[in-house]
């Protein structure tokens, strides 16, 4: 028995380890969310290891679970990098997203509680005091996660967070593009649509949120064109 525990025992360091690796993610993700490193540049393991005080193991562990995330992309001539969404990448995402989302809508009208409402529209006052555009787009996905974990769906909810870190990048890049100005229409835009859900209009819910989506991409859609013509 006690062979059998020692081996238990040893069994437990790679889960610290994965513990560690998960952790360092979570960091190298909120900095990438932060705008500390934007789309296209380069994570140095060795440069990330100084930074967060930790071996390479932990890093190069937690690149991949970004690179499975969408966040980061490998390229064997580059290494890793922070994702750059392409033209195609967006249409991808924009198309899931919308077909994620519309489902969602239908669970929440059907049966969203009053809590689960609230906690909508908490978000939404919070984005009242917003002081910089990156906090927006923070608060900008966990509204959304907010109507994901209202329509009490867990399947539907993982398959959000599959993509949840790559329309994170997608809102990232909206920042500075729309001529009205990201930071000032957002949270009327949001409290539009929560008023929507707790009014219970399923139609009427479904085009705001698909109008919602479509602002975001037109946006992003025009300004490639712009860069492709220069």
């Amino acid at each position: 028995m006690c062979a059998t525990r020692d081996g238990e025992q040893r069994g437990l360091g790679p889960a610290r380890r994965r513990g560690l690796a998960n952790e360092v993610a979570e960091r190298i993700q909120e900095a990438i969310f932060a705008g500390v490193y934007a789309p296209g540049v380069r994570l140095r393991e060795l440069e990330l290891a100084k930074a967060l005080d930790v071996s390479r193991g932990p890093v190069r562990e937690a690149l991949l679970r970004l690179e499975r995330e969408g966040l980061v992309r490998n390229e064997w001539h580059r290494g890793a990098t922070v994702t750059t969404l392409s033209p195609r990448d967006a249409a991808e995402l924009h198309s899931l997203r919308g077909a994620l989302e519309q489902l969602a809508v239908r669970y929440v009208v059907e049966q969203a509680d009053d809590e689960d409402l609230s906690a909508l529209e908490k978000v939404v006052e919070r984005m009242v005091y917003a002081d910089d555009a990156y906090t927006m787009v923070r608060l900008d996905i966990e509204f959304h996660d907010a109507v994901y974990a209202a329509a009490g769906h867990q399947r539907l909810e993982s398959a959000w967070q599959a993509i949840r870190s790559q329309v994170y990048l997608f809102l990232l890049m909206r920042i500075g593009i729309s001529d009205e100005g990201y930071a000032e229409h957002i949270p009327e835009e949001h409290r539009t649509l929560a008023r929507a859900l707790r009014a219970g209009d399923a139609e009427a819910a479904l085009e705001l949120f698909a109008e919602h989506r479509r602002h975001a991409f037109v946006l992003l859609v025009r300004e490639e064109g712009k860069e492709a013509e220069k």
